[in-house]
Formats: structure tokens, C-alpha cells, sequence
């Protein structure tokens, strides 16, 4: 395995049931756990609207990155560097039909997908996030850790363990959203929009820092009805 590879896991147990742990790695690997909801909820605020085409991310893109990521990771600790990637989602009530062909092409691409039903407003992917990173570093095998998401609240403690012992973390996110890792002494912060070629089309960002003269609108972070859940 070349130092650079990017290796989702294996394909032979890629239908494996939930309950079971990923197939493990065996090699020292950079890992890139994608949080889809949280990235989702993110990029609609800076839209002002759902995500079209134009404003996904392309994930042959984020792959390539990752690569590079694992290729210098295995420069400077002189081992090779395996890169793998899994993006959680949730998957909504009668949702297959329109999830499906996304599911598809991450897998094609050289993704990992670990899908959820959405069950209740309560059930998210973050403890599923968490567990997978634990369990990579239980392995011996973890050598780095991306996770792309703006909830510091589910991931800084389990990060900041694995940042003090010396572990490389990188968040990847934006930056409106994610001042947590902006500012943070021990992580690196990636925006998403600085990887080459993520996005079809320069995102519509507006915050604060930059307004036109004309003032903006600036969408909430979350539907108002979500307060009915945090009773």
C-alpha cells in the first residue's frame, strides 16, 4: 500500500451490519470523519437557501485533499500513511429514493458511508462520529484525524485528548461558524472553500466583517421550531 492511499475500508464489508465495528485498518492512517447534517446546515445559512449543484461539495475533490494531507503526514513521520474517509449522514423518513444516488457516488469516489435513519429531531450522527474515531485510535493506528463539522461542543473534548498526545487534528469547516477551531492553539483550521476545485462556484459569503453598504439578510443557523426539541 503506497503511503498515500486513500482506503475507505474494505469493500468486501461494505454492507455489514450497523451493530458490527469497521473492518480495521492495519495501517497508520489519517482519518476524515465528515459530519453531512451539520456541513449541510452550515452551507445553508451562507446560501440563505438549500444547496444546489452549484454550491455541493465535490468529493473527488475533498478526496485528493485528503491525499495530499496523508502523502505529507508520511513525509514527516517517515511511515506510510493510509487515508480514509467516511462521511455520516442521517437518512429521512421515506428519503431513500432522493439520498440515494449521493450514497452512491461517495462510495464510487473512495468513500465510507455510514447512514442513519432519522428518527426523531434527536437523532444525530455525532456519537456515531465520535465512536469510529475512538475506536481507530483504540486500533494503535490513528497517526491524524480531519473532521469536518462546526458542532465543537460533541468533538473538542475527545480532540483535545488526542491533540495532546500529539496527534495532528484538523478541523475543516467555515470559518463563520467554526470561531472554536478558528482561534484554537492546538487544532488547524481548515476552511472548506481553500480546497481546490470543492465548489462549482465561489460561495455567496456575507458575515458581519463584510457588509455591503446596503446591509444583508443573514439567515438563522437552525429552523426556530428545534427550540420544541431542546426542552
Amino acid at each position: 500500500m503506497s503511503s498515500n492511499e486513500f482506503y475507505p475500508g474494505n469493500p468486501a464489508h461494505a454492507a455489514r451490519s450497523t451493530a458490527e465495528t469497521p473492518e480495521p485498518m492495519g495501517d497508520d492512517t489519517l482519518l476524515l470523519v465528515w459530519d453531512a447534517p451539520n456541513i449541510d446546515m452550515g452551507l445553508g445559512a451562507i446560501l440563505g437557501a438549500r444547496p444546489t449543484a452549484a454550491h455541493r461539495p465535490r468529493f473527488d475533490a475533498i478526496g485528493r485533499w485528503v491525499l495530499g494531507r496523508a502523502g505529507e503526514l508520511a513525509h514527516h513521520t517517515g511511515v506510510r500513511i493510509a487515508a480514509e474517509a467516511t462521511v455520516f449522514t442521517n437518512v429521512a423518513p421515506n428519503g431513500t429514493d432522493a439520498i440515494r444516488p449521493w450514497v452512491e457516488a461517495l462510495r464510487n469516489v473512495g468513500f465510507a458511508v455510514f447512514a442513519k435513519p432519522k428518527l426523531t429531531e434527536d437523532t444525530d450522527v455525532d456519537p456515531d462520529m465520535v465512536a469510529h474515531i475512538r475506536h481507530r485510535h483504540a486500533e494503535g493506528v490513528l497517526r491524524g484525524v480531519i473532521v469536518a463539522s462546526a458542532d465543537g461542543q460533541n468533538f473538542r473534548e475527545l480532540l483535545t485528548e488526542l491533540a495532546d498526545e500529539g496527534i495532528p487534528v484538523t478541523i475543516l469547516g467555515f470559518h463563520e461558524h467554526t470561531s472554536w477551531a478558528v482561534n484554537s492553539e492546538i487544532f488547524t483550521f481548515v476552511d472548506l472553500e481553500e480546497i481546490p476545485g470543492v465548489f462549482r462556484e465561489p460561495l455567496p459569503r456575507i458575515s458581519l466583517d463584510n457588509l455591503p453598504a446596503t446591509g444583508a439578510w443573514l439567515q438563522p443557523f437552525r429552523p426556530l421550531s428545534m427550540l420544541l426539541s431542546d426542552k
